[in-house]
Parts: structure tokens; sequence; C-alpha cells
């Protein structure tokens, strides 16, 4: 009898607490499923702002652009630019090569090798750098460049305009650069310096603007004993160049607004660079183009620093380049390059 009692219990239970849920099932709100709504990607226009993405040399051939560098990075600019700095041009050129630089500034001779070696996709756009190149010395027996004869001479720029120009003007004074000397090499300007400090045997040393100054505030009895540029006028009515300034072609199709704006940013900042000594050093050594601002106010007079463009460039390269070409064609890319290599005015 009592497993009976037992029995109905557990059955009234059980249809107990199915009634409950039966009744909470009519009672709980159907809940709705709102479809997924697809976003549509974001599309860029012909409206979205162009970065341009220029990159420099320590030295002089940067040292027009500070001015530029520093009201961009200050927001003062309506193109926007994004500005990188190297020790060497090696450094540089792959990035150029692969487009992940827009412009540069390089060593002259660079510019057109360049322009060969890409079958025209590099324009120079300005030269932007003339005659800086000085050797300098301890050795008071050394006035001329012929008494460079027997005489070991330490150098930056290997296979740029450095050791191009400094051989030409070597054979123009009667001088075989691979017989009458020892020309040795540095990757940078620092090292010749540093080199230069570290060991006597290096008297004469050929270097650039403002590395003479730095060196001679380091080094006494340093003197400047001859300016290649005044060797160069001996010969040349047209100007010594060192540095231009070049484009990715495609680059300058494309983008024929950001030139223009580039082309008017530069000229500015090339006159400020020029006309106020003070501020333009004191950006040289915060960017780290120069070891201190008092090193770049004292070099800057002597650093030539200008923006040439349109006709004017295409003159002055044309010449230079020709110069280059007829002492060592592999020195400009093994050809002149054609007109297309220099980019029309802005």
């Amino acid at each position: 009898m009592k497993k009976v009692i037992s029995l109905l219990l557990v059955l009234a239970l059980c249809l107990g607490l199915a009634a409950c849920t039966a009744q909470q099932e009519q009672t709980s709100p159907a809940v709705e499923q709102t479809p997924a709504v697809e976003e549509e990607p974001v599309q860029e226009t012909e409206t979205d702002p162009v970065t341009c993405r220029i990159a420099g040399l320590k030295g002089p051939t940067t040292m027009g652009l500070v001015n530029l560098m520093k009201k961009a990075e200050e927001g003062q600019t309506q193109q926007a630019y994004e500005f990188s700095v190297y020790g060497t041009a090696d450094e540089i050129l792959p990035l150029l090569l692969q487009g992940e630089l827009d412009v540069a500034a390089i060593p002259a001779n660079l510019a057109s090798t360049l322009y060969a070696k890409t079958e025209g996709q590099i324009q120079a756009m300005a030269v932007n750098t003339l005659g800086v190149l000085y050797v300098v010395t301890t050795d008071d027996s050394i006035q001329s460049l012929e008494d460079l004869k027997g005489r070991t001479v330490l150098s930056t720029g290997k296979g740029t305009t450095p050791e191009y120009l400094f051989r030409y003007l070597l054979n123009q004074a009667g001088i075989d650069p691979d017989k009458d000397l020892t020309l040795e090499y540095k990757s940078e300007a620092t090292e010749v310096v540093a080199a230069m400090q570290a060991d006597s045997s290096y008297p004469v040393v050929v270097l650039p603007q403002p590395y003479v100054t730095a060196a001679q505030a380091q080094m006494e009895n340093l003197r400047v004993a001859v300016s290649l540029t005044e060797e160069w006028n001996k010969h040349s009515e047209s100007p010594l160049i060192t540095g231009v300034t070049v484009v990715r072609a495609e680059f300058a199709q494309e983008h024929p607004e950001v030139m223009e704006a580039l082309a008017a940013d530069y000229k500015a900042s090339v006159e400020a660079a020029c006309n106020d000594l003070e501020t333009t050093a004191a950006l040289c050594e915060e960017y780290g183009l120069v070891g201190s601002a008092a090193i770049a106010q004292k070099a800057l007079p002597g650093c030539n620093i200008v923006y040439m463009d349109g006709e004017e460039m295409k003159e002055a390269l044309e010449f230079y380049l020709q110069v280059l070409y007829d002492a060592d064609p592999a020195s400009v890319g093994g050809a002149l390059p054609g007109d297309d290599f220099y980019l029309a005015a802005s």
C-alpha cells in the first residue's frame, strides 16, 4: 500500500512541473531575430590627402630643407610631408627604387645613374647644392693640387660626386689619380674626420662643408688648402653642382598638385636657410644634419645652398654631367640622360 501511495505522489509532482513549464512558454515574449546588415567597405577617393615621402642625407644637400621639415612637423603646411634622414646614399637608393620614397636629395651624378638604371623612372626636380668640397690639411707644404703628388688623400663619397669631381680636377691639373697619389675612402664624412684625428698619416683629406668647419673646431692647424669650386671655375663658366633633388616620375605625373606645392615650400625653405642662419643652424642640429648649431651657423655660408629648377637647372646640370661623362661614362650611368630627365619647373 505504501508503494502505491509513493508512486502516486511522484506522478502528481511530475504533472505539476509540466504544467508550470507550459504556462511559462505561453507567457514568454517571442524574441525577433534582426537580420545582420553588411557594412559597405570605405573606399578611398581622389580627394584623400597624399603624403609626399622625402629623404635626405646628413650634410649640405638636406640643409635647405630643414625649415620645411620644421613647418611640416608643426602642421603649418597644407601639403603633408614625411621626412627621413640617412647617412649614405646607399641607404636611400633601394627605398626610392622600391617606391617607398617619392623624393630624395642625393649626389648629382647618382641622379643620372638612377635615371639610366630605371629607364627614365627618375627625374631631376632641382639642384639643391652647388660646390661644397675642399682639400683640408695640417701640412703647410700643400698649397695646390699639384702638391698632392705622392700623397695619400682620404675622402668620402666613393662612386658619387666627390670622387668623380676630384678625379676630374686632378686630371685637369696634370695629375694621374691612379698613379700619382693614393686615394682612400670612407662612407661618411664623420668617419673621415675621425680617421684623420686618430691617425696622423692622413694629413690630407677632401671634405664637404659643414664637416670642414666641424673638423677645424676639433683639430688645431687644420686649414683649407684648395677649394674645389675655385678649381672648377678655372675650367668652366657653368656652376659646380653637388646635390640634386629627384622625384619618381610616376609620382610626379600622378600628383602634379603635390609637386607644385613642394616646389613652392622648398623654395621658401631654401630662402630661409640663406637668410636666417641662426634658426636654420638650430634646425640642422635638431634634425641631426650637423653636430651642433654653432658649427652649422658658421658653415652655412660656405654650403652654397640653392633651389635651381627649370631651364636654369637643365642647362647647368647638362654641362656638369657632360664633364663627368667625358671623364668616365660610368660616373653618370653609362650614358647622358634624355630631356625627360629634367622635370619642368612648377
